[in-house]
């Protein structure tokens, strides 16, 4: 004990002064000065052997690596605002990472700590890409992702996730297994289903403003918006819809994103905009962007949570889909009795 209380003196308390520093210095065990994926995991483990309300999946050993990157990928997602794929400590300051770590200390029921660790918000993630990944090797491709969601995002914007635009080709997946440069890992689809359910978040509009720009020179130009558009217009003239002409649907998009440059959009000109997610769904997305024609644009920000906070866009995602896999278990479960009884 008397050698731990010297080195906290020495090598932490003199050295590092605010607890962002000092938790960096701890998780990578004064080896750098940011932290990487790997340097949590010894941390998000101990939270599944210790939280009172992880008890459950502290037995299921198998989905403890599950649990851990997801729950890793989701503080990169958040809290790495430079896309380095390293915290520094000007981005652990700036976030809540270490504030959400001190509600684990009081909070029993893991699901009120949405950001981050909650099992529910995990189990949502996990099943969504168990669905695409048909071999099981934490990897999707291409053909896997087209089937998300009923086949609602454009064959262009699969293309350009897939080019390296928001991808890590080449590295590896939590399963330790090398990745193909034209394979989705576990960690880039956990991004992929966070930036696709909250395109409000700025790590989304970050992440499919990436994806649109072609060029890569900052801005969207209108060859680009036009790109992406003309497959949403074949794609609702094959099912017999009625279509917005791309100058007609150009006029909405400008007169609601007001860019400071007539004929380009850039990503500050997306991140002041209030309603980001109409207008990527109207470049890629069939399915959202005939939702968003058809429902008040301005009914989701007036939906709060039971203690009056606002809930985000995943939040609501989140809560959604986890009430219909528990629905869609417990039918089957009552299935599976039936076929008992009957054969008793």
């Amino acid at each position: 004990m008397n050698a731990f209380l010297d080195f906290w003196k020495e090598e932490i308390s003199n050295t590092h002064h605010d607890a962002a520093s000092k938790f960096i210095r701890i998780t990578t065990r004064g080896q750098r000065n940011n932290i990487l994926p790997e340097d949590l995991i010894p941390l998000v483990q101990d939270v599944v052997e210790t939280h009172p309300g992880l008890t459950f999946l502290k037995e299921a050993t198998e989905f403890h690596s599950r649990y851990v990157h997801t729950v890793i990928a989701r503080i990169f997602y958040c809290v790495n605002r430079s896309w380095s794929g390293r915290i520094s400590v000007a981005e652990l300051r700036r976030s809540n990472l270490l504030s959400v770590i001190a509600i684990l200390e009081h909070e029993e029921d893991i699901n009120q700590v949405t950001a981050y660790f909650s099992y529910e918000h995990f189990y949502v993630i996990y099943c969504k890409f168990w669905e695409l990944d048909r071999d099981h090797d934490l990897f999707i491709d291409k053909t896997d992702l087209t089937k998300h969601n009923d086949h609602a995002l454009s064959k262009r914007m699969i293309a350009r996730i897939f080019s390296g635009a928001v991808t890590r080709g080449g590295v590896k997946s939590g399963n330790g297994v090398q990745q193909s440069q034209d394979k989705m890992s576990y960690t880039e689809f956990v991004w992929f289903l966070l930036s696709e359910e909250d395109k409000n978040h700025p790590t989304a509009i970050e992440y499919w403003f990436r994806c649109m720009d072609l060029d890569g020179d900052g801005y969207l130009s209108m060859y680009e918006l036009e790109y992406f558009y003309e497959e949403q217009l074949h794609r609702m003239e094959a099912i017999g819809l009625e279509t917005l002409p791309f100058e007609d649907c150009l006029c909405q998009m400008l007169d609601m994103i007001k860019p400071e440059k007539s004929g380009k959009i850039s990503l500050s000109d997306l991140k002041k905009c209030k309603m980001t997610s109409i207008f990527f769904d109207t470049f890629f997305n069939l399915e959202k962007y005939l939702d968003h024609e058809q429902r008040d644009p301005f009914a989701s920000a007036r939906e709060h949570d039971p203690d009056g906070h606002e809930l985000s866009d995943w939040d609501r995602f989140a809560a959604e889909e986890y009430e219909l896999l528990v629905t869609e278990e417990s039918g089957n479960e009552q299935n599976e009795q039936m076929l008992c009884d009957d054969e008793m």
